[in-house]
């Protein structure tokens, strides 16, 4: 039998050849890096669940942004971890609030860098959950309101991109709304379009200390059995006015990332979340697996599935290591 004259093992051979025809690359311009920003000064505590990760105060917060920024990453998304929290999370739209001082003081310091600010009410509320509660019920209109104050105020401190995550329906509108009357009509909208009730969660909810006091999310949040009705959230959140749509986990839902890349031709984001930092950093603390390499492949896979920008924990890291070639 006559051997094959094409044998795709050529441009493998080394490193060089590789690179060459590599389809899908990372560069650091692709990562955004998240934040968790909480009061005080010099703080700089470590995550138990997240190791390399930390609540930082806003002078730690402005130091690692000027990092990011000398390590060519092209922005932030901000976390905010009030002083006290309320039933109506009031520290969310606050205009001295947490985030807005961050993102302040951020934009003074490192002006070109891109802020990008969670818009939810979880991290603010007294019982944790991402909207106004009504018995146990999260009451989807009434929070509308909070959560396009919300944005708006952060937009008003400088903030770039506003990015709701909390799941309400017609909360892009209502945003889009808020912010043209308030003449900020230049400020882009990021829609966590697609956010599963995902168990990958975990660590984040210790980070951002938000887990709920009663119940769960699965009442706004998707099922993880669901892709149809992703494709209509993003449809329905692209018609109210978002400029950009993120899919939230990632390497759980590389399929429902794909599916929204053909579908959609708009910019797209995947939310490497805290549950797969955390497994991945476990690993590798235990040495089975190689932290560099799994980082790595990990976010070829995100991008090649059709992400544009990857939110991620490894950011920093895998600008480093890109940087060095």
């Amino acid at each position: 039998m006559a051997f094959p004259a094409e044998r795709l093992r050529r441009l493998r051979r080394t490193e060089g050849l590789r690179a060459l025809i590599r389809e899908t690359r990372v560069e650091p311009g692709d990562l955004i890096y998240p934040l968790f920003v909480c009061p005080g000064r010099k703080v700089r505590k470590e995550i138990g669940s997240m190791p390399g990760q930390f609540n930082l105060s806003v002078d730690e917060a402005v130091a690692e942004a000027e990092e990011a920024r000398a390590l060519g990453l092209p922005g932030l998304i901000l976390f905010g971890i009030p002083p006290k929290k309320d039933a109506r999370g009031s520290g969310a739209y606050d205009p001295a609030g947490i985030v807005q001082e961050a993102t302040r003081a951020i934009k003074k310091a490192a002006p070109e860098l891109l802020v990008i600010t969670d818009v939810c009410l979880c991290e603010y509320t007294d019982h944790g959950h991402c909207g106004v509660i009504e018995g146990e019920a999260i009451a989807n209109d009434p929070s509308l309101e909070l959560l396009a104050r919300s944005a708006v105020s952060h937009a008003r401190a400088g903030a770039d991109i506003v990015a709701p995550s909390d799941m309400m329906d017609g909360r892009v509108g209502a945003i889009r709304r808020a912010l043209d009357e308030a003449k900020l009509t230049d400020t882009p909208i990021l829609s966590y379009a697609v956010k599963y009730a995902s168990a990958f969660y975990g660590p984040f909810r210790e980070a951002a200390q938000s887990t709920p006091r009663f119940g769960d999310r699965r009442s706004h949040q998707m099922d993880p059995g669901n892709v149809r009705e992703a494709l209509r959230e993003v449809a329905l959140d692209l018609e109210e006015g978002a400029d950009m749509v993120m899919i939230k986990p990632a390497l759980p839902y590389l399929d429902v990332l794909w599916r929204v890349r053909e579908r959609f031709d708009v910019p797209l984001a995947a939310y490497h979340v805290s549950g797969e930092y955390a497994m991945l950093a476990a690993a590798a603390e235990r040495s089975w697996i190689d932290r560099d390499r799994v980082m790595l492949e990990s976010l070829t896979a995100i991008r090649r599935a059709g992400a544009d920008v990857v939110v991620t924990y490894f950011a920093k890291e895998a600008a480093r290591l890109l940087r060095r070639g």
